[in-house]
Protein backbone atom coordinates (compact mmCIF):
# COMPACT_ATOMS: atom_id res chain seq x y z
CA UNK A 1 0.00 0.00 0.00
CA UNK A 2 1.58 3.22 -1.21
CA UNK A 3 0.80 6.59 0.23
CA UNK A 4 2.32 10.16 0.83
CA UNK A 5 3.33 9.78 4.26
CA UNK A 6 5.96 12.73 4.69
CA UNK A 7 9.53 11.43 4.58
CA UNK A 8 10.45 10.61 8.28
CA UNK A 9 6.96 9.81 9.15
CA UNK A 10 7.28 6.47 7.98
CA UNK A 11 10.68 5.87 9.30
CA UNK A 12 12.27 2.46 8.14
CA UNK A 13 11.76 0.07 11.53
CA UNK A 14 13.25 -3.17 10.98
CA UNK A 15 14.55 -5.55 13.50
CA UNK A 16 16.35 -7.37 12.47
CA UNK A 17 18.07 -8.05 8.87
CA UNK A 18 14.78 -9.03 6.71
CA UNK A 19 14.09 -12.75 6.61
CA UNK A 20 14.67 -13.16 2.51
CA UNK A 21 18.57 -11.96 3.16
CA UNK A 22 21.05 -14.98 2.67
CA UNK A 23 21.68 -16.90 5.62
CA UNK A 24 24.03 -19.98 5.78
CA UNK A 25 22.00 -23.49 5.32
CA UNK A 26 20.60 -24.93 8.61
CA UNK A 27 22.21 -27.84 9.93
CA UNK A 28 21.29 -29.32 13.72
CA UNK A 29 24.65 -27.81 15.00
CA UNK A 30 24.13 -24.51 13.97
CA UNK A 31 20.57 -23.98 15.04
CA UNK A 32 21.59 -25.64 18.33
CA UNK A 33 24.02 -23.06 18.98
CA UNK A 34 21.96 -20.14 17.49
CA UNK A 35 19.14 -20.94 19.73
CA UNK A 36 21.75 -21.12 23.05
CA UNK A 37 22.93 -17.98 21.59
CA UNK A 38 19.40 -16.59 21.66
CA UNK A 39 18.38 -18.02 25.24
CA UNK A 40 21.77 -16.79 26.47
CA UNK A 41 21.45 -12.67 25.13
CA UNK A 42 17.90 -12.74 25.93
CA UNK A 43 18.84 -13.67 29.58
CA UNK A 44 21.33 -10.38 29.95
CA UNK A 45 18.57 -8.14 28.62
CA UNK A 46 16.39 -7.75 32.48
CA UNK A 47 19.16 -7.86 34.75
CA UNK A 48 20.54 -4.26 34.75
CA UNK A 49 16.69 -2.85 35.08
CA UNK A 50 15.85 -5.89 37.83
CA UNK A 51 18.98 -5.81 39.79
CA UNK A 52 19.05 -2.53 41.44
CA UNK A 53 15.58 -2.35 42.72
CA UNK A 54 16.53 -5.26 45.69
CA UNK A 55 19.42 -2.50 46.46
CA UNK A 56 17.50 0.74 45.89
CA UNK A 57 17.37 1.21 49.52
CA UNK A 58 21.21 0.74 49.74
CA UNK A 59 22.17 2.71 46.86
CA UNK A 60 19.56 5.57 48.23
CA UNK A 61 21.33 5.66 51.68
CA UNK A 62 24.98 5.73 50.25
CA UNK A 63 23.99 8.76 47.45
CA UNK A 64 21.10 10.84 48.86
CA UNK A 65 19.17 10.20 46.23
CA UNK A 66 15.57 11.35 46.95
CA UNK A 67 12.53 8.94 45.88
CA UNK A 68 11.71 11.12 42.69
CA UNK A 69 15.80 11.39 41.85
CA UNK A 70 15.86 7.14 42.35
CA UNK A 71 12.45 7.24 40.58
CA UNK A 72 14.35 9.19 36.96
CA UNK A 73 17.18 6.44 37.96
CA UNK A 74 14.76 3.40 37.69
CA UNK A 75 12.93 5.40 34.42
CA UNK A 76 15.81 6.24 32.42
CA UNK A 77 16.86 2.78 31.17
CA UNK A 78 13.26 1.94 30.46
CA UNK A 79 13.35 5.88 28.52
CA UNK A 80 16.30 4.52 26.65
CA UNK A 81 14.82 1.13 25.21
CA UNK A 82 12.31 2.96 23.60
CA UNK A 83 13.98 6.06 22.53
CA UNK A 84 16.99 3.94 21.03
CA UNK A 85 14.80 1.43 19.00
CA UNK A 86 15.06 3.20 16.00
CA UNK A 87 18.78 3.26 16.19
CA UNK A 88 18.57 -0.79 15.55
CA UNK A 89 17.38 -0.88 11.99
CA UNK A 90 20.45 1.73 11.24
CA UNK A 91 22.82 -0.35 13.24
CA UNK A 92 21.14 -3.78 11.72
CA UNK A 93 21.22 -2.43 7.83
CA UNK A 94 25.38 -1.29 8.28
CA UNK A 95 26.53 -3.91 10.47
CA UNK A 96 24.04 -7.21 10.10
CA UNK A 97 21.80 -7.83 12.77
CA UNK A 98 23.92 -9.97 14.20
CA UNK A 99 27.27 -8.28 14.16
CA UNK A 100 24.91 -5.36 15.35
CA UNK A 101 24.46 -7.95 19.05
CA UNK A 102 27.55 -8.88 19.63
CA UNK A 103 28.89 -5.16 19.40
CA UNK A 104 25.90 -4.39 21.75
CA UNK A 105 26.48 -6.90 24.11
CA UNK A 106 29.40 -5.58 25.04
CA UNK A 107 28.56 -2.02 24.93
CA UNK A 108 25.75 -3.64 28.18
CA UNK A 109 28.71 -5.00 29.68
CA UNK A 110 30.60 -1.47 29.93
CA UNK A 111 27.41 0.14 30.80
CA UNK A 112 26.80 -2.16 33.72
CA UNK A 113 29.97 -1.78 35.11
CA UNK A 114 30.13 1.95 34.83
CA UNK A 115 27.25 2.09 37.29
CA UNK A 116 29.45 0.86 39.36
CA UNK A 117 32.22 3.33 39.56
CA UNK A 118 31.06 6.65 40.49
CA UNK A 119 28.33 7.49 43.20
CA UNK A 120 26.45 9.27 41.07
CA UNK A 121 26.84 10.66 37.27
CA UNK A 122 28.35 6.53 36.85
CA UNK A 123 25.12 5.22 38.41
CA UNK A 124 22.55 7.61 35.24
CA UNK A 125 24.91 7.51 32.93
CA UNK A 126 25.88 3.78 32.79
CA UNK A 127 21.97 3.05 33.18
CA UNK A 128 21.55 5.44 29.98
CA UNK A 129 23.92 3.17 28.69
CA UNK A 130 22.82 -0.12 29.72
CA UNK A 131 19.07 0.66 28.29
CA UNK A 132 20.29 1.97 25.21
CA UNK A 133 22.01 -1.62 24.66
CA UNK A 134 19.01 -3.37 25.97
CA UNK A 135 16.48 -1.33 23.32
CA UNK A 136 18.51 -1.98 20.08
CA UNK A 137 19.20 -5.87 21.31
CA UNK A 138 15.54 -6.44 21.87
CA UNK A 139 14.45 -4.93 18.78
CA UNK A 140 17.03 -7.17 16.76
CA UNK A 141 15.95 -10.38 18.40
CA UNK A 142 12.24 -11.16 17.25
CA UNK A 143 13.13 -10.36 13.56
CA UNK A 144 16.25 -13.58 14.38
CA UNK A 145 13.55 -15.51 15.66
CA UNK A 146 11.16 -14.81 12.75
CA UNK A 147 13.80 -15.44 10.44
CA UNK A 148 15.81 -18.76 11.59
CA UNK A 149 13.18 -20.54 13.29
CA UNK A 150 9.77 -19.41 10.56
CA UNK A 151 7.79 -22.54 10.98
CA UNK A 152 8.44 -22.45 14.88
CA UNK A 153 8.21 -18.44 15.30
CA UNK A 154 5.84 -18.87 18.19
CA UNK A 155 7.51 -21.82 20.43
CA UNK A 156 10.91 -19.35 19.91
CA UNK A 157 9.00 -15.95 20.67
CA UNK A 158 7.91 -18.40 24.26
CA UNK A 159 11.30 -19.74 25.06
CA UNK A 160 12.56 -16.05 24.14
CA UNK A 161 10.56 -14.82 26.39
CA UNK A 162 10.98 -17.25 28.83
CA UNK A 163 14.34 -16.26 29.16
CA UNK A 164 14.01 -12.76 29.36
CA UNK A 165 11.66 -13.72 32.71
CA UNK A 166 14.62 -16.40 33.81
CA UNK A 167 17.20 -13.05 33.53
CA UNK A 168 14.91 -10.71 35.44
CA UNK A 169 14.53 -13.10 38.47
CA UNK A 170 17.78 -14.60 38.69
CA UNK A 171 19.04 -10.68 38.95
CA UNK A 172 16.29 -9.64 41.18
CA UNK A 173 16.94 -12.28 43.57
CA UNK A 174 20.50 -12.86 43.67
CA UNK A 175 21.97 -9.36 43.99
CA UNK A 176 21.65 -8.83 47.32
CA UNK A 177 23.06 -11.96 48.37
CA UNK A 178 25.59 -11.65 45.96
CA UNK A 179 26.06 -8.27 47.80
CA UNK A 180 26.66 -9.49 51.18
CA UNK A 181 29.12 -11.83 49.46
CA UNK A 182 30.42 -9.29 48.26
CA UNK A 183 31.24 -7.73 51.67
CA UNK A 184 28.09 -5.02 51.81
CA UNK A 185 29.65 -3.46 48.38
CA UNK A 186 26.49 -2.53 45.92
CA UNK A 187 28.79 -1.12 43.55
CA UNK A 188 30.20 -5.00 42.73
CA UNK A 189 27.00 -6.59 43.21
CA UNK A 190 26.16 -4.24 40.32
CA UNK A 191 28.98 -4.68 38.46
CA UNK A 192 28.74 -8.74 38.50
CA UNK A 193 26.34 -8.60 36.10
CA UNK A 194 28.65 -7.70 32.94
CA UNK A 195 29.99 -11.15 33.46
CA UNK A 196 26.85 -13.23 31.76
CA UNK A 197 26.61 -10.47 29.00
CA UNK A 198 30.37 -11.08 28.19
CA UNK A 199 30.02 -14.80 28.31
CA UNK A 200 26.87 -14.13 25.74
CA UNK A 201 29.22 -12.24 23.69
CA UNK A 202 30.98 -14.62 23.39
CA UNK A 203 28.94 -17.51 22.62
CA UNK A 204 27.31 -15.09 20.39
CA UNK A 205 30.33 -14.78 17.97
CA UNK A 206 30.24 -17.62 15.81
CA UNK A 207 26.73 -16.05 14.61
CA UNK A 208 28.39 -12.97 13.84
CA UNK A 209 31.10 -14.42 11.93
CA UNK A 210 28.23 -16.62 9.58
CA UNK A 211 26.64 -14.10 8.58
CA UNK A 212 29.22 -10.93 8.05
CA UNK A 213 28.81 -11.48 4.43
CA UNK A 214 25.31 -11.53 3.92
CA UNK A 215 23.46 -9.22 1.49
CA UNK A 216 20.35 -7.34 3.11
CA UNK A 217 17.43 -6.95 1.61
CA UNK A 218 15.28 -3.32 3.08
CA UNK A 219 11.62 -3.78 2.30
CA UNK A 220 9.36 -0.30 3.16
CA UNK A 221 6.17 -0.46 4.84
CA UNK A 222 4.10 2.84 4.55
CA UNK A 223 1.62 4.10 6.53
CA UNK A 224 1.83 1.79 9.83
CA UNK A 225 1.69 4.95 11.74
CA UNK A 226 -1.35 6.07 11.17
CA UNK A 227 -3.00 2.78 11.25
CA UNK A 228 -5.22 2.75 14.29
CA UNK A 229 -4.80 -0.94 14.79
CA UNK A 230 -0.92 -0.07 14.97
CA UNK A 231 -1.55 2.48 17.75
CA UNK A 232 -3.55 -0.23 19.90
CA UNK A 233 -0.84 -2.56 19.76
CA UNK A 234 1.79 0.18 20.71
CA UNK A 235 -0.57 1.49 23.29
CA UNK A 236 -1.29 -2.00 24.91
CA UNK A 237 2.16 -2.72 24.70
CA UNK A 238 3.46 0.95 26.35
CA UNK A 239 1.23 0.37 29.27
CA UNK A 240 1.73 -2.89 30.18
CA UNK A 241 5.13 -2.37 30.08
CA UNK A 242 4.94 0.53 32.60
CA UNK A 243 3.25 -1.77 35.40
CA UNK A 244 6.23 -4.01 35.02
CA UNK A 245 8.87 -1.61 34.92
CA UNK A 246 7.37 -0.21 38.14
CA UNK A 247 7.49 -3.47 39.60
CA UNK A 248 11.57 -4.35 38.65
CA UNK A 249 11.87 -0.49 40.41
CA UNK A 250 9.87 -0.19 43.47
CA UNK A 251 8.19 -2.85 44.45
CA UNK A 252 10.97 -4.43 46.76
CA UNK A 253 11.00 -0.49 48.08
CA UNK A 254 7.52 -1.21 48.76
CA UNK A 255 7.82 -4.13 50.58
CA UNK A 256 10.81 -3.19 52.70
CA UNK A 257 8.92 -0.44 53.81
CA UNK A 258 5.97 -2.14 55.02
CA UNK A 259 8.94 -4.40 57.04
CA UNK A 260 9.87 -7.07 55.04
CA UNK A 261 14.02 -7.49 54.52
CA UNK A 262 15.60 -6.54 51.67
CA UNK A 263 16.87 -10.00 51.08
CA UNK A 264 13.23 -11.24 51.55
CA UNK A 265 11.50 -8.49 49.25
CA UNK A 266 14.51 -9.19 46.38
CA UNK A 267 13.24 -12.87 46.31
CA UNK A 268 9.76 -11.95 46.40
CA UNK A 269 10.57 -9.85 43.23
CA UNK A 270 12.42 -12.73 42.04
CA UNK A 271 9.34 -15.24 42.56
CA UNK A 272 7.07 -13.48 41.27
CA UNK A 273 9.21 -12.87 37.76
CA UNK A 274 10.36 -17.11 37.88
CA UNK A 275 6.20 -17.58 38.02
CA UNK A 276 6.30 -15.66 34.19
CA UNK A 277 7.76 -18.60 32.88
CA UNK A 278 4.04 -20.02 32.83
CA UNK A 279 2.12 -17.66 31.49
CA UNK A 280 4.67 -16.55 28.97
CA UNK A 281 4.06 -19.69 27.52
CA UNK A 282 0.47 -20.59 28.44
CA UNK A 283 -1.28 -17.23 27.41
CA UNK A 284 -0.01 -17.43 23.89
CA UNK A 285 -1.00 -20.59 23.49
CA UNK A 286 -4.92 -19.64 24.90
CA UNK A 287 -5.17 -17.01 23.03
CA UNK A 288 -4.51 -18.48 19.15
CA UNK A 289 -6.97 -21.12 20.12
CA UNK A 290 -10.11 -18.65 20.55
CA UNK A 291 -11.34 -16.38 17.60
CA UNK A 292 -9.36 -13.87 18.91
CA UNK A 293 -7.20 -12.62 21.72
CA UNK A 294 -9.44 -10.51 23.81
CA UNK A 295 -10.42 -12.73 26.81
CA UNK A 296 -6.99 -13.64 27.59
CA UNK A 297 -6.19 -9.46 27.28
CA UNK A 298 -8.77 -9.20 29.92
CA UNK A 299 -7.61 -12.49 32.22
CA UNK A 300 -4.34 -11.56 32.24
CA UNK A 301 -4.62 -7.89 32.98
CA UNK A 302 -7.16 -8.60 35.82
CA UNK A 303 -4.92 -11.32 37.30
CA UNK A 304 -1.79 -8.24 37.25
CA UNK A 305 -4.14 -5.53 38.93
CA UNK A 306 -5.23 -7.99 41.34
CA UNK A 307 -1.50 -9.23 42.23
CA UNK A 308 -0.40 -5.43 42.32
CA UNK A 309 -2.93 -3.90 45.10
CA UNK A 310 -2.60 -6.95 46.98
CA UNK A 311 1.19 -5.96 47.17
CA UNK A 312 -0.02 -2.90 48.68
CA UNK A 313 -2.89 -3.32 50.50
CA UNK A 314 -2.90 -7.51 51.70
CA UNK A 315 -1.44 -8.29 54.76
CA UNK A 316 2.31 -9.00 54.56
CA UNK A 317 1.89 -13.12 55.67
CA UNK A 318 -0.40 -13.23 52.19
CA UNK A 319 2.38 -11.16 50.11
CA UNK A 320 3.13 -14.83 48.96
CA UNK A 321 -0.18 -15.51 47.05
CA UNK A 322 -0.27 -12.07 45.64
CA UNK A 323 3.54 -12.71 44.14
CA UNK A 324 1.75 -16.00 42.28
CA UNK A 325 -0.85 -13.83 41.13
CA UNK A 326 0.93 -10.99 39.55
CA UNK A 327 3.37 -13.42 37.97
CA UNK A 328 0.93 -15.43 36.46
CA UNK A 329 -0.64 -11.90 35.21
CA UNK A 330 2.34 -10.00 34.05
CA UNK A 331 4.23 -12.83 32.62
CA UNK A 332 1.12 -13.23 30.17
CA UNK A 333 0.72 -9.65 29.66
CA UNK A 334 3.98 -9.13 28.27
CA UNK A 335 3.91 -12.66 26.19
CA UNK A 336 0.66 -10.97 24.55
CA UNK A 337 2.10 -8.38 23.28
CA UNK A 338 4.84 -10.05 21.34
CA UNK A 339 2.56 -12.02 20.22
CA UNK A 340 -0.21 -9.60 18.72
CA UNK A 341 2.60 -7.99 16.82
CA UNK A 342 2.78 -11.26 14.67
CA UNK A 343 -0.65 -12.12 14.31
CA UNK A 344 -1.94 -8.20 13.30
CA UNK A 345 0.52 -8.34 10.93
CA UNK A 346 -0.22 -9.74 6.77
CA UNK A 347 3.73 -10.30 6.81
CA UNK A 348 7.29 -10.10 8.46
CA UNK A 349 8.43 -7.57 7.00
CA UNK A 350 5.39 -5.41 8.66
CA UNK A 351 5.71 -7.62 11.85
CA UNK A 352 9.28 -6.09 11.58
CA UNK A 353 8.17 -2.77 11.47
CA UNK A 354 5.16 -3.14 14.11
CA UNK A 355 7.61 -4.60 16.43
CA UNK A 356 10.26 -1.38 15.83
CA UNK A 357 7.13 0.69 16.29
CA UNK A 358 5.70 -0.71 19.57
CA UNK A 359 8.72 -0.85 21.23
CA UNK A 360 9.93 2.24 20.40
CA UNK A 361 6.88 4.14 21.24
CA UNK A 362 5.46 1.77 24.11
CA UNK A 363 8.66 1.76 25.75
CA UNK A 364 8.79 5.50 25.85
CA UNK A 365 5.71 5.94 26.80
CA UNK A 366 6.75 3.18 29.69
CA UNK A 367 9.24 5.14 31.01
CA UNK A 368 7.19 7.82 32.81
CA UNK A 369 5.69 4.76 34.95
CA UNK A 370 8.38 4.10 37.50
CA UNK A 371 9.26 8.31 37.58
CA UNK A 372 5.79 9.05 38.52
CA UNK A 373 5.62 6.60 41.09
CA UNK A 374 8.86 7.72 42.88
CA UNK A 375 7.21 11.29 42.17
CA UNK A 376 3.72 10.88 44.16
CA UNK A 377 5.90 8.67 46.94
CA UNK A 378 7.91 11.64 47.02
CA UNK A 379 4.74 13.92 47.46
CA UNK A 380 2.52 11.89 50.03
CA UNK A 381 5.09 10.25 51.75
CA UNK A 382 3.63 6.90 51.60
CA UNK A 383 2.59 3.57 48.88
CA UNK A 384 -0.98 4.03 49.45
CA UNK A 385 -1.89 6.41 46.46
CA UNK A 386 0.30 4.34 43.67
CA UNK A 387 -2.75 2.22 43.70
CA UNK A 388 -4.69 4.74 41.68
CA UNK A 389 -1.47 4.74 39.47
CA UNK A 390 -1.65 0.92 39.29
CA UNK A 391 -5.66 1.21 38.17
CA UNK A 392 -5.85 3.71 35.81
CA UNK A 393 -2.92 2.17 34.10
CA UNK A 394 -4.44 -0.94 34.14
CA UNK A 395 -7.53 0.25 32.67
CA UNK A 396 -5.82 1.90 29.52
CA UNK A 397 -3.84 -1.18 28.99
CA UNK A 398 -7.15 -3.16 28.66
CA UNK A 399 -8.71 -0.76 26.34
CA UNK A 400 -5.86 -0.90 24.34
CA UNK A 401 -5.85 -4.53 24.59
CA UNK A 402 -9.43 -5.13 23.44
CA UNK A 403 -8.76 -2.98 20.14
CA UNK A 404 -5.52 -4.67 19.80
CA UNK A 405 -7.08 -8.19 20.61
CA UNK A 406 -9.33 -8.39 17.40
CA UNK A 407 -8.42 -10.94 15.01
CA UNK A 408 -7.98 -7.94 12.51
CA UNK A 409 -4.76 -7.14 10.77
CA UNK A 410 -3.38 -3.59 9.84
CA UNK A 411 -4.11 -1.96 6.94
CA UNK A 412 -0.51 -1.50 5.86
CA UNK A 413 1.68 -4.26 2.96
CA UNK A 414 5.51 -4.13 2.68
CA UNK A 415 7.03 -3.24 -0.46
CA UNK A 416 10.42 -4.48 -1.74
CA UNK A 417 12.84 -2.09 -3.80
Amino acid sequence: MKDSAPHGVDELLIDAEIDDAPSPPPTARRNGLLLLGLVLVALNLRPALSSLAPLLHQVRDTTGLSAAAAGLLTTLPVLCLGLFAPLAPRLARRMGAERTVLAILVVLAFGIVLRSLYPVAGLFFGSLVAGASIGIIGVLLPGIVKRDFPHIAGIMTGVYTMALCLGAALAAGATVPLAGWLDGSWQLALASWAIPALLAALIWLPQARQTQHAQRHIASVRGLWRDALAWQVTLYMGLQSSLAYIVFGWLPSILIDRGMSPTAAGLMLSGSVLVQLLSALAAPWLGTRGRDQRLVVVLVLALTLAGLLGFLYAPLDSIGLWALVLGLGQGGTFSIALALIVLRSPDAHVASHLSGMAQGVGYTLAAAGPFVVGLVHDLTGGWNAVGAIFVALSVGALLAGLGAGRAKLVSVRSETP
